[in-house]
């Protein structure tokens, strides 16, 4: 797949991203260099790979699931303009 310059200039427009008419040639090849790599990726045969989620084989320490912290909601709700039940209120901001 290759893209034409129109092409870069639709996308840019679509994105809202304002390109120099003298910059479009090489966005148009920088994206081209990009979409033929993609193309030979999609070419390797992948079959029989297990998906990788992590290159060394190993997994996440976890820590142990208690609280470390003390509840200090009243203390951060007291700078809050607006709170109630303990909990913080806002405008409506959908109508």
């Amino acid at each position: 797949m290759s893209l034409e310059r129109s092409e870069v200039e639709s996308i840019a427009q679509l994105a809202r991203l304002k390109i120099e008419s003298a910059d479009v040639e090489s966005y148009a090849k920088s994206l081209n260099n990009i979409l033929e790599l993609v193309d030979q990726m999609q070419a390797v045969d992948t079959e029989g790979v297990e998906p990788l989620a992590n290159p060394l084989d190993a997994t996440q320490r976890l820590r142990a699931d208690k609280v470390t912290e003390d509840n200090q909601r009243e203390h951060f709700q007291k700078t809050a303009p607006l709170v109630e039940a303990g909990l913080y209120l806002v405008p409506k901001v959908i109508e």
